[in-house]
């Protein structure tokens, strides 16, 4: 089993960012992405990670980017530590595998969620639409009898923006134009729908239904180009297809076991979490595994 890394001290050069999974390091024009293998859920992370997680988050990205290319170009430079800087080679041991050399973009400030099945915090708020009378959410008129899970008629574009709390807040379209501009907005609605309908066509022929998916973008030296991760279990719903069932919320390929584990404890869901049993993480570590064997073969 791979070791759990939970945490990176990479001394030659300053932290830019430290996420809930990620520690991203300031390289002057370009930035350092090292995918750890730390969790989180409801807000927190947890105290102990989930084994190869960062690893296989990291594959998926450098595949997707690949897939996509003829869609958008992405920010990665590199994956390959031998042509990272010569003072990263000590750290080979820790990077290799789970980081990212990248161009440093200028970010565009929102999510940009593409749905192609009604699930999560859409289908609560479409639930309360119904309870006041209507089917409208965020502009869109969804069909009056579509039931929990089920594709929609066309994959939506429902941009997020990060509220003071630190929560996805839904906005509308228009919303979305007033805080990046026509023009961005488009562009990233645009891109966003490309690249979901043609991963998700791909992912379906291997057993995996993408639920629903959120990007990042970003321009460098003026171009519009992709960044972060991609289409990984953490940034998407993964549904089997085999198990694929109407009315219900579905089985996924990703942290569900932590959870529902967490949601039947007896914990306010404020820090400090508590520490996962081995069961709970090796589940999760073997759908992580399982998610990238039936997407890239690996």
């Amino acid at each position: 089993m791979d070791k759990v890394v939970l945490s990176t001290d990479i001394k030659e050069y300053p932290l830019f960012s430290k996420g809930k999974v990620r520690d991203v390091y300031d390289l002057g024009d370009r930035l350092l992405i090292v995918t750890t293998d730390r969790v989180s859920a409801f807000d927190c992370v947890l105290p102990n990670g989930i084994p190869g997680k960062g690893k296989v988050l990291t594959s998926m990205s450098l595949f997707w980017f690949e897939l996509i290319k003829d869609l958008i170009d992405s920010h990665l430079v590199t994956a390959d530590v031998s042509k990272f800087p010569a003072n990263l080679h000590k750290y080979a041991d820790i990077l290799e595998g789970r980081s990212m050399l990248v161009v440093k973009a200028k970010r565009v400030d929102i999510e940009c969620v593409v749905r192609g099945y009604i699930s999560g915090s859409l289908w609560k708020e479409l639930l309360d639409a119904r309870r006041k009378g209507t089917n409208m959410v965020h502009g869109f008129s969804f069909p009056p009898n579509l039931r929990e899970s089920e594709q929609l008629p066309e994959p939506l574009f429902t941009p997020a923006t990060k509220a003071e709390d630190g929560h996805d807040e839904n906005i509308s379209f228009e919303q979305m134009i007033n805080v990046v501009g026509r023009e961005t907005a488009e562009l990233c609605r645009d891109k966003s729908l490309a690249i979901y309908k043609k991963a998700a066509e791909y992912a379906r022929g291997r057993g995996i239904i993408i639920a629903d998916t959120k990007f990042e973008f970003g321009f460098h030296n003026g171009k519009f180009i992709i960044i972060d991760e991609v289409l990984s279990p953490d940034s998407s719903r993964f549904w089997p297809v085999s198990q694929y069932a109407l009315g219900k919320g579905q089985p996924s390929f990703d942290k569900q076991f932590i959870r529902d584990y967490l949601a039947e404890l007896d914990w306010d869901k404020n820090p400090p979490a508590p520490p996962l049993p081995e069961e709970i993480v090796l589940k999760s570590a073997e759908k992580y595994r399982e998610a990238e064997r039936l997407l890239i073969g690996r």
